[in-house]
């Protein structure tokens, strides 16, 4: 009824004004006048070859050379030039490509260097000096490209920074000095491992030698994976996100004070979450477990005043770290062979 009715009123008024008069939108009614065409169907026989094509013979010819030696390194263009230098014509670039493209042939067709796969650092450690993981971290020094390095040297079982020590290098002299230090001032007591990443100081032939006669395996980070590395990395995290971590050092003086206060502080004072919230100096030296003692009883007078705030739940302090690792190392399937 309405279309009729805008049908009627069409010789007397725009089209807009009719549709408007008796509520009919102007789009739908074009649209119902002219409706779109469904889309052909379609063709259910393949493309005809054109005429023109290469015939079997001359596509097989046309590949055999492009996979000939002298031509396997080069790109469909230079093959095209070459040949058209020697007065050979015998494809376009295109048909060339579309050619490489049928067979499967359209990558880097060259000799590719291949890197074998790096091995992934697996260690396991349930108690103090055990695994040790060390890196160096870089300070603003008082000008622009200015930098000063820090060496520390963590216990990864109980996050304890067993050394550090800041330079204005990195060398594989001071590294070597600095790994004895640390073990010096552990009482000449060794690791089983040491843990580093990839750098050239962690790397190099001194430090190398002085773990194999220290008979400490040396453990590397893959390369460019962090995550291998963790205790590290959160360790310096932890200090550059220190609200007094200044953002540069006057001196080398400057850094070294700096330093010396925040990791006694890290050592001694701060609660370390990934340790049941114990300092790393009590992990390590084993006060950790009467400091959990004495937290539990200040728990148990507590639940026994009011147990209603706990929900009735005996609270429990933090347990202590049992066993820690880089890269949780995978169960080993031991297959027993029967005689």
């Amino acid at each position: 009824m309405i279309d009729t009715a805008v049908g009627e009123l069409e010789p007397f008024m725009s089209m807009t004004v009719a549709c408007q008069l008796v509520g009919k939108s102007r789009a739908s009614l074009y649209r119902q006048r002219h409706p779109t065409p469904s889309p052909a169907a379609p063709a259910t026989s393949p493309r005809p070859a054109p005429p023109w094509a290469l015939t079997d013979t001359e596509r097989v010819q046309l590949l055999a050379i492009l996979n000939a030696d002298r031509f396997a390194d080069k790109a469909p263009a230079q093959v095209w030039a070459i040949l058209l230098d020697e007065g050979a014509y015998l494809g376009s670039i295109s048909t060339m490509y579309r050619l490489l493209r049928a067979e499967g042939q359209v990558r880097d067709r060259r000799a590719q260097a291949t890197h074998p796969p790096r091995v992934r650092p697996e260690l396991l450690a349930d108690g103090p000096d055990q695994v040790w993981s060390w890196d160096i971290t870089k300070l603003k020094g008082p000008g622009r490209g200015t930098y000063f390095d820090l060496y520390v040297m963590l216990d990864i079982f109980s996050r304890k920074a067993m050394r550090w020590e800041v330079h204005t290098t990195e060398n594989a002299a001071l590294a070597e000095a600095f790994i004895q230090n640390v073990i010096i001032d552990n009482g000449g007591v060794c690791p089983r491992a040491v843990h580093a990443d990839r750098g050239t100081s962690m790397t190099s032939k001194p430090v190398a030698a002085l773990l194999a006669d220290l008979h400490v395996t040396q453990s590397h980070s893959r390369p460019h994976v962090s995550n291998d590395n963790p205790y590290s990395e959160a360790q310096f995290k932890t200090l550059k996100y220190c609200p007094a971590f200044p953002d540069r050092f006057g001196s080398l003086t400057d850094a070294r004070t700096f330093c010396d206060a925040f990791l006694h502080y890290y050592n001694s004072e701060h609660r370390h979450s990934g340790i049941g919230l114990y300092t790393p100096a009590s992990v390590h030296d084993g006060t950790a477990v009467s400091i959990r003692a004495h937290r539990q009883k200040v728990l148990d007078k507590a639940y026994a005043a009011n147990p209603d705030r706990f929900h009735g739940r005996q609270p429990q302090a933090p347990a202590l770290p049992t066993r820690v690792w880089i890269n949780q190392p995978r169960p080993k399937i031991e297959s027993e062979v029967a005689a």
